[in-house]
This record gives C-alpha cells, structure tokens and sequence, in this order.
C-alpha cells in the first residue's frame, strides 16, 4: 500500500475519531479558570520536547507521534488523541502537509482560547513546500520564541517565568546543537554529500553542504511516489565515482531503492550516517537527538576528506 493510501487512511481514521470525540467536548472545553499547568500537545515528539522545556512545570505537554518505528506521514490517530486535543490550550502541529489529521482533530472540537501553532505557518512555507523545519535551526529558534510567546499570552501570570526559560532554552540548551552547526559549517562547506530523502534538505542548507542528490529523486523518496530511472542512473553513477563524501540515510523511511543505494555506498566505501525523523530514542531531548546526529555526520565527513 503507498504511503499516499496510507494517508488517506489516517486522515479518515482521524476525522472519524474527532467527530466521535467533539460533541463530549463541546460544552466544556480547557478549562481556563482552574489554576493548573497548561495543557499543551505537540503532533509531533520533537516540538513536543522543545514544548515541554521551555514550560517547565507550569506545563503538561503531550505528543502525539512518539514512536522511532513510526511514519508521521502515515500515523493514524486514536480517540485518545483526539481527546488530549480537545482538552489542550495550545496546540503545535507540523503543517505543510506533513500531519493534515492534526488539524482535523482540532477543527473537529473548536475551543474558545485555544492557540494553534502550525510550524508551516510560522516558517513561511507554502503547500507542496518540505515540511521538515524540525532540521532547519532557524526554524526551530523561531518555533521555540513563538511558543514562549503563546505561553506568556495563555498564562500571563507565569508570563515572566516563560521569558526566563526561554531565554535559557535558546542560550544554553541550544548552545551546543548550535556549536556543532558552527564546526560543521566552517570546516566542510561545500562538500559534496548524498542523502535518502528531502528531510536532510534543511540542514544541508543550513551547514552549506552541497547536496547533489537530484530534488526530485529527494521529493519521491519524502512523499512515497516512485523516483524517475534518470534520477536513481544520476545517484548511482554519484555512487560509483565517490563523487559524495557522505551519504545521509533517514533509517524511518528505507524504501528497497534507498536500501539498494545505501548498500552502495557501504560498498564503495562511503560513509554512511542515520537521522530520524522523530526522537531517538523517545526520551531524548531535541537538542541531544540533533546534537548526536551532527556528531556522527561530522565524524563521517572527517573520515571522508581525511587526507
């Protein structure tokens, strides 16, 4: 079954739980009166980790997609989503196409006060664009400011404890995960490197890589159609020459050409580094997932241009 079937599924599996959910919901909603944490919930586990640190304890966050063997693209919800959803007084989704059952549950059970922080939205990305922000670090500066600012708004009596976190969040939680960018950047701007699909394509751009892997080949691979036989000739022929110093491989979305190409690479003794598209392992904050992933690119990257 493609992933675009499998989508049409969540996305029906979705909207019949909301309407299931949104008439017990209706009437009552988040309470805004009863002095508690904020009930926040993230469509995605990596905005749900950012979420959660710069709230702290006056927070009760939620993710929704959490699970390192998951597809976000193909998550079909559950009641039990729907029902976190409706009782959240903010609520952060990907956009740009990447969780559409996320809005449906929202729209769903409409809630007077509620925030919805769509990261698409926030980034300026318009439809058919890649939804995969959670690589670009200034996307994720931009989304951490913004969700202190619909902190401060919902809760303005912690309004100052919000600012104080956030303020840490990016100076020193970030610090490292940004340090990291630095390195890379200054050290292997312009390499050349190859990569599975187009969730590497914020980051390459932000590291000034120089990813050669055809768009369209990357943008198949993303949205679960089939690459052209040009595309998969160019990257094999890419493969051969060692003209990539790196091939970057997301382990959540192998498809059998992805596999047959990252054993190519095995082969011809490129280096070959794993990303995710959600947190691993699920405990894992975002700037520790992102800050190993990095490492681990830029130790391939320094066994490739060694010498």
């Amino acid at each position: 079954m493609t992933r675009r079937r499998l989508l049409l599924l969540a996305v029906t599996s979705a909207f019949a739980a909301a309407v299931a959910f949104a008439a017990a919901f209706s009437k009552g909603g988040p309470s805004s009166t009863a002095r508690g944490p904020l009930r926040v919930v993230a469509a995605e586990n990596f905005w749900g980790s950012i979420a959660s640190q710069l709230g702290g304890g006056r927070v009760q966050v939620t993710s929704i997609v959490t699970d390192p063997a998951t597809d976000p693209h193909d998550y079909e919800p559950t009641s039990g989503d729907a029902r976190a959803i409706a009782d959240a007084k903010l609520v952060v989704v990907n956009g740009v196409g990447y969780d559409p059952w996320a809005p449906k549950l929202v729209a769903a059970n409409p809630v007077p006060g509620r925030v919805v922080l769509t990261v698409g939205e926030l980034a300026g990305i318009k439809a058919g664009g890649n939804p995969h922000r959670w690589y670009s670090p200034a996307n994720v500066r931009a989304v951490a400011a913004a969700i202190t600012r619909d902190y401060e708004r919902l809760d303005p009596r912690d309004a100052a404890f919000f600012t104080r976190a956030g303020r840490r969040f990016q100076q020193e939680a970030l610090a490292g995960y940004g340090k990291e960018i630095a390195s890379i950047r200054r050290r292997f701007a312009g390499v050349p490197v190859g990569a599975s699909e187009s969730i590497f394509v914020p980051l390459a751009q932000a590291l000034r890589l120089d990813l050669v892997t055809p768009r369209a080949f990357l943008d198949a691979v993303s949205e679960g159609t089939e690459p052209t036989a040009a595309d998969l000739t160019t990257i094999d022929r890419q493969i051969a020459a060692r003209r990539i110093a790196v091939w970057v491989y997301n382990s959540q979305n192998s498809t059998p050409d992805v596999q047959r190409l990252t054993a190519a690479a095995r082969r011809r003794g490129i280096p070959v580094t794993t990303i995710t598209e959600t947190l691993t392992p699920p405990t894992s904050t975002f700037q520790s997932w992102q800050l190993r992933q990095l490492r681990q690119l830029a130790a391939a990257l320094t066994r490739s241009t060694a010498g």
